[in-house]
């Protein structure tokens, strides 16, 4: 059955939506890893950065118990991301290994209706200034290719390290927020605006 006009019309649309998607979602070098994102080949990584109880002690997350448990997050959380909004957490990969050794990336966060930076690496990574390298590349994807103005952070308030992160790339508290997923503590909201005139 050949294809009406309109048909064509929609199918070139998605083609079109598809590419720009895939354009926004290429790799960025920050000097000493590649930010791109998450594949479901990368599940072992993907595991180990929610099972470690120092990445995820301040976070509100259960370690999985699994490695399919881990799949379905993946599937869940950045995958579906991707889609629903053209961003989400990227795998941050080591230049020097090819490893996997932490995640960096913009999420959309119903809870306060704003679009989080976020990032959580491997503890042997932890005081190599990481978090503000990933930090900074997404400040400038968010602004020049997403076309955000405002962004924010969600701390717990005993997590200083992730606090001083956002603190140099620019963010200041707001406030404080609960989120399901840490109920018996509110959490530090850090905010920043995003000029088209700021050097990132």
């Amino acid at each position: 059955m050949a294809l009406t006009d309109d048909c064509w019309q929609i199918v070139s649309i998605v083609m079109i939506l598809q590419t720009a998607w895939e354009a926004e979602m290429q790799a960025v070098d920050t000097g000493r890893m590649i930010l791109r994102p998450f594949k479901e080949d990368d599940l072992d990584a993907f595991y180990r950065l929610g099972t470690v109880a120092e990445a995820i002690r301040y976070v509100g997350n259960t370690p999985f118990g699994s490695p399919e448990q881990a799949l379905q997050a993946m599937r869940d959380g950045p995958l579906a991301d991707y889609e629903r909004h053209g961003f989400g957490r990227v795998a941050c990969v080591w230049k020097d290994s090819g490893e996997v050794i932490g995640f960096s990336g913009l999420k959309y966060m119903a809870a306060v209706d704003a679009v989080e930076l976020g990032y959580r690496f491997l503890p042997e990574y932890w005081g190599l200034g990481l978090a503000t390298e990933s930090g900074r590349a997404c400040l400038r994807l968010a602004r020049d290719v997403y076309a955000l103005d405002r962004l924010v952070g969600l701390v717990h308030p005993d997590n200083a390290g992730s606090a001083r992160v956002l603190s140099k790339l620019g963010f200041a508290v707001e406030g404080q927020v609960r989120l399901d997923f840490i109920p018996d503590t509110p959490v530090d909201l850090f905010a920043r605006g995003l000029s088209a005139d700021e050097a990132l």
